[in-house]
């Protein structure tokens, strides 16, 4: 299939809005209430829209066969998804979904119960809706395009740079609240979090109402790896009580029994 540099970054926009569109519905569904998903101020879920690329750039030519599709694409999503939270969680020292609870998860990352949907994802797009917006972007003059795919990446260049300023907020506010009195628990700290970004710009609140599930992440890490050292000694010295209470109680049965 062949694809222009400009069709394939509007691809990514018209996906990346999709998706933002899956998540709302699906949110809506869940919380019954609309909720601005994503990370971004714009309608987009970018995570989407870099799958449909890669989809369209890396797979294409297993187009011939739709077992093999649908199993390369379930592959490509899940190493996507599972670097960009990695990536993400590394950044803003928070984690942005978890899928722990769920079977079949690798980290909490990625799980079978959302890949497999990527899978018939992927099929969708090769087979029906990237040859029907192919054929209708070819039908538009390609300078009317380029003016159009130059518009959206600015606007999208602003709302990554306004997004990351703000998301960075939650990640030293994150530190801050980490570093203070003695508490290592990530649900109090992420409570607290929430709370003093709840107070904050519209931003802030929006990003907090748009990931329930946000967490953040533990940063007091020399004084829980002492805490562990100290919790594994305690452990070793009771082992080490009850492996010698266990050894005099078999002393004195067998003395009773020599009697």
């Amino acid at each position: 299939m062949n694809i222009s540099i400009t069709q394939y970054f509007l691809l990514f926009i018209i996906y990346s809005f999709c998706g933002w569109l899956l998540e709302v519905t699906c949110k809506l569904i869940e919380y019954k209430r609309f909720i601005n998903r994503g990370f971004l101020i714009g309608p987009y879920c970018p995570i989407y829209g870099w799958g449909a690329v890669a989809i369209t750039f890396l797979l294409y030519k297993y187009s011939y066969d739709p077992l093999i599709l649908f199993m390369m694409t379930i592959v490509t999503c899940a190493i996507l998804e599972y670097l960009t939270s990695l990536v993400m969680e590394k950044l803003f020292k928070a984690r942005w979904w978890d899928y722990s609870k769920r079977k079949f998860n690798i980290d909490g990352r990625v799980c079978l119960g959302t890949t497999i949907p990527f899978g018939l994802f992927g099929l969708f797009l090769t087979y029906v809706s990237n040859p029907f917006i192919i054929s209708k972007l070819n039908n538009i003059d390609p300078k009317v395009l380029n003016i159009l795919a130059i518009v959206l990446l600015v606007i999208y260049i602003v709302d990554n740079i306004v997004s990351t300023v703000v998301i960075m907020g939650f990640r030293k506010t994150a530190v801050q609240v980490g570093k203070k009195g003695r508490e290592d628990n990530t649900e109090q700290i992420t409570k607290k979090v929430r709370e003093i970004l709840s107070n904050r710009s519209w931003m802030s609140k929006r990003l907090v109402n748009a990931y329930p599930k946000l967490t953040a992440i533990k940063y007091r890490i020399k004084e829980i790896k002492q805490e562990v050292k100290e919790n594994a000694k305690e452990i070793k010295e009771n082992l080490n009580d009850k492996a010698r209470e266990v050894k005099n109680t078999i002393k004195e049965k067998r003395d009773e029994l020599q009697k």
